[in-house]
């Protein structure tokens, strides 16, 4: 679903250790609470949700609208976990900057202290390195991902909350992962993304549209011939033109027509800033890629150097060449305002609405249930914006 536009911005500082102490302890009662009722897979399941991902951190005293929020509450809840992690059923690995990192370590690590099993313990690593690749190299939004927090139980169920940064427009972008909806890590895998605007020039590569253009990547590094794949590179940097929405070759004499733009909603077209065809760590990674034959596009993406480039090089010769579509919409679905009654910024929606009033009156009934004093639960109730 896409709902609008919200304020979504960088912070800068630290977050001060008496807040996040009061943080981790009146986190900590609430993931006892819900996992007591409900179980370890519905809470890291709630966190895939940005709603109440964004409501419980409003409710733990962080600014709802700022971009260390996502950080910050994703390090207290960790810490509020520390020494239960067995007890609760609930592990919490990677972080911020060098933290995320060292998330496959730590997922081994606890795997082995679980008694999960090698292949579980394997799946999981794969998840949160493919996660990462994916909204680096699959979502191209001008984002850099600094952020990686991985929630899982000993059940094998898990979800990922990651960040980006665009440092030339001061905002931040949250994508939530659940294994609970995913059913292809790259064909709209995203639980939802928070954003502070939506984008115009986004390479969408896990939109459902761009199936065919999927496959397409994957027949052109295992079908086509390299010397062949090196020319459609070539072909698709002669579509250099920044104002040009058709893309034309001259062969033999006579004029081919590869893509033409007519019509299209966009008047901006990625290609018309590549220069594929002189980069030579692309054509190293590609030779190493033919070699490989990955057999669908998830393992194309998982080979070691693939990324943002190889991808975006493969679907755009899709697409010029072979005349495979792609999407440039942007995936951001999410944003916390719900819209006015005279539709503006955009009209209400609904859903999202009734979802944020029943995420409240959960977390009401959290607070209330808590083992913390009165005075705390008064707090957080005014935080929630009810009566207590």
């Amino acid at each position: 679903m896409r709902t609008g536009i919200a304020n979504f911005t960088l912070d800068t500082g630290k977050c001060p250790r008496w807040l996040f102490e009061r943080m981790v302890a009146l986190g900590r009662p609430m993931i006892e609470i819900i996992v007591e009722e409900f179980g370890p897979e519905e809470f890291i399941k709630r966190l895939a949700d940005p709603v109440w991902f964004q409501s419980l951190g409003t409710v733990l005293a962080f600014d709802w609208n700022a971009s260390g929020l996502t950080t910050v509450l994703c390090g207290a809840l960790r810490q509020a976990v520390a020494g239960r992690e067995k007890d609760l059923g609930i592990f919490v690995c990677g972080g911020k900057g060098r933290a995320s990192r060292k998330t496959p370590e730590e997922i081994k690590n606890w795997s082995w202290q679980t008694g999960l099993n090698q292949i579980a313990s394997d799946n999981l690593v794969y998840n949160s390195k493919m996660v990462a690749k994916v909204d680096s190299a699959l979502v191209q939004d001008g984002y850099q991902l600094y952020h990686h927090s991985f929630f899982f139980t000993k059940n094998g169920a898990w979800t990922v909350v990651q960040q980006g940064m665009n440092e030339d427009d001061g905002s931040a972008r949250r994508y939530h992962w659940s294994s609970q909806d995913v059913k292809e890590l790259v064909c709209e895998p995203h639980s939802a993304i928070s954003a502070q605007t939506v984008k115009d020039d986004v390479l969408n590569l896990v939109a459902k549209e761009g199936e065919e253009n999927r496959g397409v990547s994957v027949d052109l590094v295992n079908e086509s011939n390299y010397l062949s794949l090196l020319k459609d590179l070539e072909s698709v940097d002669r579509f250099s033109t920044p104002y040009s929405k058709v893309a034309r070759i001259k062969t033999k004499g006579e004029q081919l027509t590869l893509l033409d733009l007519k019509g299209c909603e966009f008047n901006y077209h990625p290609v018309i800033r590549e220069n594929f065809s002189r980069s030579r760590y692309l054509k190293k990674i590609l030779w190493q890629v033919k070699e490989r034959q990955p057999e669908n596009y998830e393992r194309l993406l998982s080979l070691p150097g693939v990324g943002p480039k190889t991808m975006r090089a493969l679907a755009l010769v899709g697409e010029v060449i072979y005349g495979a579509q792609l999407s440039f919409n942007d995936p951001a679905r999410y944003s916390f305002a719900h819209g006015g009654k005279d539709a503006t910024p955009y009209p209400v929606d609904r859903p999202t609405y009734d979802k944020t009033i029943s995420v409240i009156q959960t977390l009401r009934d959290l607070i209330m249930k808590a083992r913390i004093p009165l005075v705390e639960k008064e707090k957080m109730l005014k935080r929630l914006g009810e009566p207590f």
